[in-house]
């Protein structure tokens, strides 16, 4: 390989981290049925991921709001759905005396030692995807 790519060490010189998304995961129907604002909350709630603190990923309705552009409401019902649809999982209840936001785990990377549980693939497909009756 060549110098652009890695140091002497063999580092990358590249900045940041990146979130790999496997193939099974990508084409998986319950990550094809998310909505686009689960799917911004999942992919902010990656972003937070270190490799070490999963489990103690924290993002508020109010960030959510600030940072993604949508409302409070909309920001619960896209925790909802991925909770329900097994993308994430609450690990400490937040509270709003203390200011304390809800800590989640991601499933699909390991939580205190125990490998992922990736719930998204257990979850019966028809059950978790609600069908709105208006239409």
């Amino acid at each position: 390989m060549g110098s652009r790519r890695h140091n002497k060490k063999g580092r990358s010189n590249r900045e940041g981290q990146y979130w790999l998304l496997p193939y099974s995961m990508a084409r998986h129907p319950q990550f094809r049925s998310l909505s686009g604002s689960a799917l911004k909350v999942l992919v902010e709630l990656h972003c937070r991921f270190n490799g070490s603190n999963n489990g103690n990923l924290t993002l508020s309705l109010r960030e959510i709001c600030d940072l993604l552009g949508m409302g409070k409401e909309t920001a619960r019902r896209a925790y909802e759905e991925l909770e329900q649809k097994g993308f994430i999982q609450k690990t400490q209840a937040g509270h709003f005396y203390g200011r304390r936001a809800t800590e989640w785990a991601v499933t699909d990377e390991k939580l205190n030692d125990n490998n992922a549980t990736r719930d998204w693939q257990k979850k019966p497909i028809n059950s978790s995807i609600k069908k709105n009756p208006r239409f």
